[in-house]
């Protein structure tokens, strides 16, 4: 049996136009134990977190490092402790930051951070779900602690900063689901023409001040922000703006110092939100994502969200996933770029 596959990795960390950045290889097939799923990938997804994790520094890796973060795929294996998945099902999931990623044609992904592909998208459409909707979920319903009840969210506003990329593009129609009017940040006409058929009520220009705009849409307070974008260029505006005992998520790290103290006054949560958090951590409730994204999975095939592809690509190789990369670093990408079939 051949027990090797193709992979796209890296073993320099490079500029997105060097010809090393990534690589067409041939790597070892994985063998799942425990909980572990292997999957046969038929889609992949790129997210912002890859060309992060890919960016310039000096480490050279001595085996091939391999990226992606969205997969959508059929189960070949199984460990001998899983109870969720058996060989055949159809799978998609964003995996585990900490493990080698989805960007190879079999993939090992442990059961309890999978869920059930949608029955209504293919698998191309799949692939570009699983990290944007447990972002948006655990941002939206963990970190803010909104309600899923609608009953609760009646005149409460949300306010999503960046919302045409693929977090965004997510959280604008849970948001909705939930009964939030919902404000999204676009500065270019394309972008807010995406964010409003995906069911933004209002739009604001997240280049200009806050307050005197929402001001304007006769929006006097906002309970939520999620920060999708740049957390410290916006900090002041989110905090002028943020309603007393409201609460604000943010995504995006960021390397300046963050000043708390402007949110004291108005006794304002702040949280970060990270979706690898309970994969990294192996936190006790990592199933958790698991039920999300059969959750997600429903909403999809009963037609009340829908898929955020924005561009596809095919094959799977390098080449493509650097047009990819190059496309997300550009920083106006709206949706979401996928690659299909090795």
């Amino acid at each position: 049996m051949n027990r090797t596959m193709k992979a796209i990795g890296l073993y320099r960390y490079l500029p997105i136009d060097h010809e090393e950045s990534l690589l067409d290889l041939e790597v070892e097939k994985p063998k799942p134990t425990g909980r572990d799923v292997l999957v046969q990938v038929k889609a992949i997804a790129v997210n912002p977190v890859d060309y992060k994790v890919r960016s310039p520094k000096d480490k050279v890796e001595e085996q091939p490092r391999i990226l992606g973060w969205d997969v959508s795929g059929i189960v070949e294996e199984v460990g001998e402790d899983c109870k969720l998945f058996q060989p055949g099902d159809k799978v998609y999931y964003a995996g585990d930051l900490t493990r080698p990623g989805g960007n190879s044609q079999f993939h090992l992904v442990d059961e309890r951070i999978a869920g059930k592909k949608p029955n209504s998208l293919d698998f191309a459409e799949a692939a570009s779900l699983p990290l944007t909707s447990i972002t948006a979920y655990e941002a939206l319903f963990e970190r803010l602690a909104i309600s899923q009840d609608n009953e609760d969210n009646k005149g409460k506003s949300i306010l999503i900063i960046g919302a045409g990329g693929g977090v965004g593009s997510i959280s604008v129609q849970l948001a909705k689901i939930a009964g939030l009017t919902v404000i999204s940040t676009a500065s270019r006409p394309e972008t807010a023409e995406w964010t409003k058929e995906k069911g933004a009520d209002f739009i604001i220009n997240h280049y200009e001040d806050f307050v005197p705009q929402l001001e304007d849409l006769g929006i006097n307070k906002l309970n939520y922000i999620l920060c999708l974008h740049s957390t410290e260029k916006h900090w002041e505006n989110m905090a002028e703006s943020i309603s007393a005992q409201g609460k604000i998520c943010s995504i995006v790290e960021t390397d300046e110092t963050l000043n708390l103290t402007l949110l004291k006054n108005k006794s304002v949560t702040f949280a970060w939100e990270t979706m690898f958090t309970k994969s990294m951590y192996q936190t006790k409730d990592m199933i958790c994502q698991h039920h999300l994204l059969n959750h997600v999975a429903e909403l999809v095939d009963n037609n009340v969200i829908h898929a955020t592809v924005n561009k596809q690509l095919s094959p799977i190789n390098a080449e493509n996933l650097k047009e990819a990369h190059t496309w997300l670093e550009t920083g106006q990408a709206i949706g979401k770029v996928v690659l299909k079939d090795f």
